[in-house]
């Protein structure tokens, strides 16, 4: 059986044409090639100059403002331990005392012929007055009160030998010895530190010699007190750079009223240099490419360009741009992973909400 023109009507329809009568069927209009893309949703932000502070990082040894280890002077028996291992002591207190019984009661004698030495003295000048005796026995007696004071004053220094007090405030280390013990030159008793200061040495690198000075801010922190950050400030600069790493040695002051902090402890240190203005931006408006950055920039017909700027010092969420930008320049912060060069945006607080969101 042989199939009549009739059955072929539709053979004769192109595939474009059969296209445009579904899509004229269905009510739907045919795309324009030409027609422009819809601007894409940003964030963008205006560049502005703000107040910027450079950091040198480094890491620090904490040292006591006075330490000291205190040692006996003398070969002597310890007669009495006058403190404990931890102790909080002032200067001039009496911490151990090394004397004997044989040694007081040598000042006594001492004291006790300078006094005398003394009375005579005063009798004979009264005697003097009333040209009773001669000014020879007068100076003759004089002499003898020098010479008794000046025996007084041995005998004085070397009880002070051996009685150790503390040259300065402080907080004691472990005690060492005990009453009873035999000490010599040298023997260590205790540590005596003075940390109501806490003096802070660090090194950084030569190249910031140039910017390091007298009372620069710093802040520390230690692994001890993750939650605390300590101030201080630089007090010196070492005269000379370490010849094999290049590196200089700062020391700072950071005050200690709570005695948290501890000689010998690690430190991280920031250095707090000088403020300057720059112009910084988000570090999310920066778009790497190999070595290069680059930012896009919005310009008056709201489309972007992409604009390759250098970079800076970094701090927490922000990079200074030292150039490619000026103040006033606006730039996408949100949305560069899908601009390109060209494109137009809107903001994205300006694209209106769908119904029902």
């Amino acid at each position: 059986m042989r199939s009549g023109p009739s059955n072929c009507r539709f053979c004769a329809l192109s595939l474009p044409a059969l296209a445009a009568l579904v899509l004229a069927a269905c009510g739907g209009d045919v795309p324009d090639a030409n027609e422009a893309p819809p601007p894409t949703a940003v964030v963008t932000a205006a560049v502005a100059p703000v107040q910027w502070r450079d950091m040198v990082e480094a890491l620090g040894t904490s040292r006591a403002n006075e330490s000291v280890t205190l040692t006996a002077k003398v070969s002597e028996i310890v007669r009495k331990v006058a403190f404990e291992s931890g102790d909080v002591v002032q200067a001039g207190d009496v911490l151990v005392d090394l004397s004997s019984g044989a040694q007081l009661a040598g000042l006594e004698e001492v004291r006790a012929a300078y006094q005398e030495a003394e009375r005579q003295l005063k009798r004979q000048q009264e005697l003097a007055d009333r040209q009773l005796i001669s000014a020879s026995a007068i100076d003759t007696q004089r002499a003898a009160r020098d010479a008794a004071l000046a025996r007084m004053n041995v005998v004085r220094a070397a009880l002070a030998d051996r009685v150790i007090t503390a040259p300065f405030d402080g907080v004691l280390g472990l005690r060492q010895v005990s009453p009873g013990s035999l000490v010599t030159p040298g023997t260590p008793i205790a540590t005596l530190d003075d940390i109501s200061v806490i003096k802070l040495d660090f090194s950084v690198p030569e190249r910031f010699l140039a910017v390091l000075e007298r009372d620069q801010d710093i802040t520390a922190k230690s692994g001890t007190y993750p939650e605390r950050e300590f101030s201080g400030k630089v007090t010196s600069v070492d005269s000379r750079v370490d010849p094999v790493t290049r590196s200089v040695t700062v020391r700072a002051e950071v005050p200690n009223p709570d005695r948290l902090l501890r000689p010998g402890m690690l430190m991280s240190v920031q250095v707090l240099l000088a403020p300057r203005e720059v112009l910084a931006v988000p570090e999310i408006a920066v778009v790497q490419v190999g070595t290069d950055s680059f930012v896009y920039r919005l310009k008056q017909d709201q489309s972007v360009e992409r604009v390759k700027v250098q970079l800076g010092s970094r701090r927490q969420g922000e990079v200074e741009v030292t150039s490619g930008l000026s103040a006033g320049d606006r730039i996408v912060t949100e949305g560069t992973v899908k601009m390109r060069a060209g494109a137009r945006v809107v903001e994205a607080s300006e694209v209106p909400r769908e119904a029902g969101q």
